[in-house]
C-alpha cells in the first residue's frame, strides 16, 4: 500500500539516505585500503612496462596502418556513418517509432542478457554503440596489410582482449544490473564487493585475481575425486591409481589414462554423477590413472622424456607387476595425449606393443593450427616464460591459469569481476571451477621443450625431427588402432587441428567430434543428456576436419557409449575383477592419493 503520510515518507527517505551515506563512507575507507595494499605490494617488485610482450606487435601494426592514410580515412568514415545511423535509430525509438536494432550481440554472448539492455533506450544505445565501436576496431586492425601471420594473430587476439575489457558491462555507471543492485541494497553490494577485492588482492600478494568459486565447499577425496581405489605405485613424478571394480567380470586388458599435468587428474572424477572414471569402471574396465606430482624446485631437471620414462613407461611396468598383464589400452588427454603419442612412437621403435589401442582426448600433434595459444609461443613470449622459470625454479601455476583465462576473458575474468566486485556476491560453489583454480606448476626443462618443439617449431608431426629415449619420434610407425576425440567449440585444441592426428599415424584412426569445448566436450556423462556428437563411418580420405564434418552424422547426447563400443572390442575377453588391495604390488594409500592434494607452490622471486 502506498504511504500517504508525508512525515513517514520523509522519515524513510532520511533513513535510506543515511544508509547510503554510511555505505559510501565504508566504500571510501575500503578504497583507500585497497590502494594502500596495492602500492605496498608493488614496492619490492620490478614494474614491467610491457608484461604481455605486445608493444612491438602493435608498433608494427601502427606503422603499417599509417602507411595507408586513405584506408584510415575510409575506416573513420565508415565509423561515423554507423554512428549517424545509430543516432537516427535512437531518435526514431525516442519518438515512439519502431526501429530494428542496427547491431545485436553474437549468439552465446552472455554480457547483455539483462532485459534493460533491450527495453531501456539509454542502455540499448550504449550497448549498440559499444558493439559498433568494438567491431569496427577489430575489423580495422584485422584489415591492416603487410603484417606477418604471427604478428597479425597477436594483434587480433589482444585487440579482442582490449575491446572485451572496455565493455559497458564491466563498469559501474553503464551496467544496469549493478545500478539496480546498488539502489536496492543502498550501496551494500559495493561494500561487499570491495571486501572481496581486498581479500583477492591480499591472497594474490598485489595481483587481483577474482575467485571463481567457493573453495571451502570442496575437498579432494571428500566430495570430489571420491571413486574408491588404491595408489599401487609412486615415484617422484607421479602416483599410479588403480580403481576398485564395480562388476564381477572385467575386460582382460587394463585401461591406462594419462591426464594432462597442466591440471590435476580429477577432472575425470569430479562428482559421482559426472565421473568418467566411475563410468568406465561400471562398464567393466580395470582403470589405472596417472596422478602427476605438483612440481617445485626439486623437479627442475625433469624433462619431457622424464614424463615418458617415469610416467607412462613406469606405469606400464607397474601394471604388469601388480596384475601380470603386459598389454593395456590407453587414453591420453591434451598434453597427456601429446606425451602418449611420443611414447607410442618409442614403443614402436623398440618393437613393443604394450599399448594395443589408444584414445586421444582433445590432443594436438600437429600444431600449425593450434588456435589462440600460438599467440603465447613466439620467441619473445617463450624467453619471458623461461626467465620466470629460471627465477622461480618452475613455472608457477597461476601464470598458466592467467593465460588460459585470457582465452575466454568474458567468461573467466570479467563475469567474476562483475559478480564479486560490483554486485558484491560470493562466487557460486562449482566443482569444475574449483578444479580449474587448483593450479599446477611446470618444470622448466619440460615446459621449454614442449613450447619450443611442439608449438613454436611444430616438430612432432615431422618424422625423425625429435628424439626421445634414444630413438627418433616417428608417428607413422605407430600401427595400433587409434580413436581421436575432439570438441567442436574447443578454444585450446581446435577440432580442425585435432583432426590432423588421424593423418599422422600408420594404422587405422577413427575421428569423433563432440559438442561443447575442451572440458565439457570430454566430460559429458550420458545421464546428463547434453550436447550432441558427430560420427562419420564413410570410408573417405578427408583432408580437413571441415570436410569430415560436412559429411558426418549428428547424434544426440554423449559420445561415451559410442567410444565404449569401439574400446570394448579391443580390450580382450572378460576375466574375474581385480581388487587393487590384493594385487602383487602392495597398496600405498587410498585413492585419490596424496600427490593430487598438494597445492601449487609459489616461487621465490628476486626483489628490486
Amino acid at each position: 500500500m502506498q504511504k500517504n503520510d508525508p512525515q513517514e515518507n520523509n522519515q524513510e527517505i532520511l533513513e535510506d539516505s543515511k544508509e547510503f551515506a554510511e555505505n559510501f563512507a565504508k566504500i571510501a575507507v575500503q578504497s583507500q585500503e585497497i590502494v594502500t595494499e596495492f602500492l605496498n605490494s608493488q614496492k619490492t617488485k620490478d614494474v614491467d612496462p610491457d608484461p604481455l610482450n605486445i608493444g612491438k606487435a602493435f608498433m608494427d601494426m601502427t606503422a603499417k596502418m599509417m602507411a595507408d592514410p586513405a584506408k584510415i580515412l575510409e575506416a573513420q568514415t565508415t565509423l561515423w556513418k554507423n554512428y549517424l545511423d545509430l543516432w537516427q535509430n535512437a531518435a526514431m525509438r525516442a519518438s515512439g517509432q519502431e526501429a530494428d536494432p542496427m547491431i545485436t550481440p553474437e549468439a552465446g554472448d552472455k554480457r547483455f542478457k539483462s532485459d534493460e539492455w533491450n527495453k531501456n533506450q539509454i542502455f540499448d544505445y550504449i550497448k549498440q554503440s559499444y558493439l559498433l565501436t568494438s567491431n569496427w576496431v577489430q575489423d580495422t586492425v584485422a584489415d591492416v596489410e603487410g603484417l606477418d601471420d604471427h604478428t597479425k594473430k597477436k594483434v587480433d587476439f589482444y585487440t579482442k582482449v582490449y575491446t572485451d575489457a572496455l565493455s559497458p558491462t564491466n563498469f559501474f555507471w553503464s551496467n544496469p544490473d549493478v545500478l539496480k543492485k546498488t539502489v536496492e541494497t543502498k550501496g551494500d553490494n559495493l561494500v561487499h564487493g570491495l571486501e572481496n577485492m581486498l581479500d583477492d588482492l591480499k591472497r594474490g600478494k598485489g595481483q587481483i585475481s577474482p575467485k571463481m568459486t567457493d573453495d571451502s565447499a570442496f575437498e579432494v577425496g571428500k566430495n570430489i575425486a571420491v571413486s574408491p581405489g588404491k595408489v599401487v605405485f609412486e615415484n617422484d613424478l607421479m602416483q599410479l591409481l588403480q580403481f576398485s571394480p564395480a562388476t564381477a567380470k572385467v575386460y582382460k586388458k587394463p585401461l591406462l589414462i594419462t591426464p594432462p599435468w597442466i591440471n590435476k587428474f580429477y577432472i575425470l572424477d569430479l562428482k559421482q554423477e559426472n565421473s568418467f572414471i566411475k563410468w568406465c569402471v561400471e562398464k567393466g574396465y580395470t582403470v589405472f590413472v596417472i596422478s602427476w606430482v605438483n612440481p617445485d624446485e626439486r623437479h627442475t631437471d625433469k624433462t619431457f622424456e622424464s614424463y615418458m620414462s617415469e610416467g607412462i613407461l613406469a606405469a606400464l611396468d607397474a601394471i604388469e607387476a601388480t596384475l601380470g598383464e603386459k598389454e593395456v589400452t590407453a587414453i591420453g588427454y591434451c598434453i597427456g595425449g601429446t606425451l602418449m603419442a611420443t611414447t607410442l612412437s618409442y614403443l614402436a621403435a623398440v618393437g613393443e606393443t604394450r599399448i594395443t589401442a589408444c584414445t586421444f582426448f582433445a590432443t594436438q600433434l600437429d600444431f600449425e593450427d593450434a588456435g589462440d595459444l600460438l599467440v603465447f609461443t613466439d620467441e619473445e613470449q617463450i624467453q619471458m616464460i623461461e626467465r620466470k622459470m629460471e627465477e622461480a625454479g618452475f613455472l608457477e601455476g597461476k601464470d598458466m591459469a592467467s593465460t588460459f583465462n585470457m582465452l575466454r576473458s568474458n567468461d573467466l575474468i570479467w563475469s567474476f569481476v562483475i559478480n564479486n566486485y560490483m554486485l558484491g556476491k560470493s562466487p557460486f560453489p562449482f566443482d569444475l571451477l574449483y578444479w580449474n583454480s587448483d593450479t599446477t606448476n611446470m618444470p622448466p626443462k619440460m615446459h621449454s621443450f614442449y613450447l619450443r618443439n611442439m608449438y613454436q617449431k611444430n616438430l612432432l608431426q615431422k618424422p625423425g625431427a625429435l628424439t626421445l629415449g634414444g630413438h627418433p619420434v616417428d608417428l607413422t610407425k605407430v600401427t595400433i588402432p587409434i580413436f581421436v576425440q575432439a570438441s567442436k567449440e574447443d578454444h585450446i585444441a581446435p577440432f580442425k587441428s585435432v583432426f590432423k592426428d588421424t593423418k599422422l599415424f600408420g594404422g587405422p584412426a577413427e575421428f569423433m567430434l563432440a559438442g561443447s569445448g575442451h572440458i565439457a566436450g570430454v566430460i559429458n556423462h550420458p545421464d546428463a543428456k547434453k550436447y550432441n556428437h558427430w560420427t562419420n563411418t564413410k570410408k573417405k580420405n578427408y583432408e580437413t576436419g571441415e570436410e569430415w564434418l560436412a559429411d558426418a552424422e549428428e547424434h544426440p547426447g554423449s559420445w561415451w557409449p559410442y567410444w565404449d563400443k569401439w574400446l570394448s572390442k579391443k580390450s580382450g575377453p572378460k576375466v574375474a575383477a581385480r581388487d587393487p588391495s590384493k594385487g602383487k604390488l602392495k597398496a600405498i594409500e587410498d585413492a585419490p592419493g596424496s600427490y593430487v592434494k598438494v597445492r601449487a607452490k609459489e616461487g621465490k622471486h628476486k626483489e628490486s
